[in-house]
């Protein structure tokens, strides 16, 4: 299947199963990353008049408002902000208060609770279905936040290799400065997702292929996917109670 024909499935994927959930359209949350590019176009495609992007800034980056401002103007994207730096400041603090020393990845993971959050509210309200921005590498290796941006009511891109999102952002015009940048969830200050991961997309794209030869990096992918199954599974459950 080409790309393009894949965006039009997709399309239709979001319209089918927002109408079968009774939703009046869709909303996503912005980054300035390319994932959530994607899904931003894909659900201005699907909603033209109902659909809602969401920028929520907690400390981000010059650069992530640059990208993030570059796609709205590009599109005419309708969006709000929500500056959700008072609110993670003022948590972080009563947080502290208790004399458990939060560490830098479970502030960083409260970001992206605090965004879901905002996102379900924004959603409820209007009657919309959240839309996830994870990608088929992430989704496998477990690098998102549970009940964070792995918090969503659909997942377009889930089967979508990070080269694949790639392709689909140029078939859908997304800008060369947000196609470009190093991936990055903006966690801190000059994080990217590949110094974090320990190796590249591209190599975790080509031992999903099939095509990887590298040991160290299938043991590691491996090792990833088997600690975070957790995170794809949901709430485990114990058996069935059964009654004398």
């Amino acid at each position: 299947m080409k790309i393009k024909e894949y965006v039009n499935l997709l399309v239709d994927f979001i319209k089918t199963e927002t109408l079968k959930a009774k939703a009046d359209g869709v909303i996503v949350g912005i980054s300035g990353g390319i994932d959530s590019a994607v899904v931003s176009l894909l659900a201005k495609k699907a909603f033209p008049d109902n659909y809602l992007t969401v920028w929520m800034p907690i400390n981000s980056s010059a650069e992530d408002l640059k990208c993030v401002n570059e796609l709205i103007s590009d599109f005419k994207l309708n969006h709000v902000e929500v500056n959700l730096k008072p609110t993670f400041e003022s948590l972080s603090n009563a947080i502290q208060d208790t004399n458990i020393n939060c560490t830098d990845l479970s502030l960083a993971n409260t970001k992206a609770r605090l965004r879901m959050t905002t996102l379900y509210n924004l959603a409820q309200t209007k009657n919309y279905l959240v839309l996830g921005t994870d990608n088929a590498v992430e989704w496998h290796i477990g690098y998102f936040t549970k009940f964070g941006d792995g918090g969503c009511d659909l997942l377009p891109l889930v089967h979508l290799l990070k080269g694949e999102v790639k392709e689909m952002a140029k078939e859908l015009g997304v800008p060369k400065s947000i196609i470009d940048r190093d991936p990055t969830a903006s966690l801190w200050e000059g994080q990217t997702d590949e110094k974090e991961i320990g190796f590249s997309y591209s190599e975790i794209d080509d031992y999903l292929r099939g095509n990887n030869s590298n040991q160290a990096v299938k043991d590691r992918i491996d090792y990833l996917h088997q600690i975070s199954e957790h995170k794809r599974r949901g709430a485990n459950q114990p058996l069935k109670f059964k009654g004398e």
